[in-house]
């Protein structure tokens, strides 16, 4: 069963067994749950037709057909042609494709010059570190503003003749600030550099364009797209010169090497395919309806999301936003409450699952890079708390999980021992 048009869900959908019972969801932006639809489209490629997409045989044949729908399915989400899809194993090894791969091609590394930012994805700093230990590759880290963004005229300004490629993600995994990645990406396309982003958090949740924004590489995850973890993208445009980090059998036009998880893919693909047409749905909602009444898609998402906000501020003392107010995915809420530790405030409400952070620095217990970086004290650092909203939040979520945390940090501001 594959997943269409006429199945998006332009409003919350029905509920998901794997949520009942437990705390309330509001951790979306660590990890979505797997679609049911997405869980029937993969189904056939685990229980029939098993067979090795590169065979020469009947076995091969349903394989195949499904990773090249697939391809269409996610290049039609992103604006791209099947060909220009690779299929990963997630989107940290398709950042480690882009960078690495654009990197290695070059017949000196210790020449070339990378220039990333500093509220990067780890995936991305950890390869950039790579590629200087290991290689002696120069990198630029460019700053970021108070609400997280990049300025384009420091890129401009950082770019060398020396400089390779350039990596920005759409949008940050802790904030939900969205970069200026249409500028970016022109300033490099200008110097003849190659501009890649981490699109992880932004595919599926915003409309995105590969070729209105201008990017060679585009980086894709799974699980943050309500499809199963150990699956991602690479969007590589035509004509761009990048190596396999994985060598071997050829598989993905010779820039992933290993037999193809069909399944996994099958699911991406499907997944990309829900996501357009929600964002299509939602997008044909709000200019029918003028913006009057629109609740699908992001729409729905900003608005339990602003929810969420003006309870949080009606029933606490000082909410800080931490991010762009507008420039930010429409189900992403960063907000540090004054004089309370986010740790703490998630050890008080287990009905609430939810995030001080990335879900890869969980566990611990320094301020996050990422809100220092935006010039943030430790304090207000440390106080963080991401609260992301998606598919399966209602609006009775929202609304209990306000109480719920505002009771708890109003518990933990009358506490006589509380530092400050």
């Amino acid at each position: 069963m594959s997943a269409d048009a006429s199945a998006s869900p332009t409003t919350a959908t029905p509920p998901l067994p794997a949520l009942a019972g437990g705390p309330i969801y509001l951790d979306y932006n660590s990890t979505t749950p797997v679609d049911p639809r997405v869980v029937d489209a993969m189904l056939p490629y685990l229980k029939t037709h098993f067979g090795n997409p590169s065979s020469g045989h009947a076995f091969s044949h349903a394989p195949r057909r499904a990773l090249a729908r697939a391809r269409e399915q996610i290049a039609q989400l992103i604006g791209a042609r099947p060909g220009e899809v690779v299929f990963t194993g997630g989107g940290s090894e398709a950042n480690t494709l882009a960078l690495c791969g654009a990197v290695l091609a070059r017949p000196d590394p210790s020449r070339a010059h990378v220039i990333t930012q500093v509220t990067e994805h780890p995936a991305v700093l950890e390869t950039c570190r790579a590629l200087r230990d290991r290689h002696g590759t120069e990198v630029t880290y460019l700053p970021v503003d108070a609400t997280g963004r990049v300025d384009p005229h420091d890129l401009a300004a950082a770019i060398t003749k020396r400089t390779v490629l350039v990596s920005v993600m759409a949008a940050n995994n802790e904030t939900g600030v969205l970069q200026p990645i249409g500028a970016l990406a022109r300033i490099a396309r200008e110097r003849g550099v190659l501009f890649h982003t981490d699109a992880a958090q932004a595919a599926g949740k915003i409309p995105i364009d590969v070729s209105g924004l201008g990017v060679d590489l585009l980086t894709m995850a799974g699980h943050k797209l309500y499809a199963p973890k150990g699956i991602g993208a690479l969007y590589v445009r035509a004509g761009t010169h990048i190596v396999p980090v994985i060598a071997g059998g050829g598989q993905e036009r010779g820039l992933r090497a290993g037999t193809e998880n069909v399944a996994l893919a099958a699911a991406l693909g499907a997944a990309a395919d829900l996501a357009a047409a929600d964002l299509a749905a939602a997008e044909l909602a709000a200019q029918e309806l003028a913006h009057a009444g629109a609740d699908g898609g992001p729409q729905r998402l900003r608005r339990l999301r602003d929810l969420l906000h003006r309870l949080l501020r009606e029933r606490l003392p000082r909410v800080d936003l931490n991010g762009h107010d507008a420039e930010r995915l429409p189900g992403t809420l960063n907000i540090s409450i004054a004089g309370v530790s986010g740790d703490d405030l998630l050890a008080a409400v287990p009905t609430v699952a939810a995030a001080t952070g990335s879900a890869c620095h969980t566990g611990r217990t320094d301020p996050s890079p990422v809100l220092t970086a935006m010039g943030h004290d430790r304090d207000r650092a440390l106080a963080a708390l991401r609260l992301s909203v998606g598919r399966w939040t209602t609006d009775r979520d929202v609304e209990t999980a306000a109480a719920q945390i505002a009771e708890a940090a109003l518990a933990l501001l009358a506490r006589p021992d509380r530092d400050g």
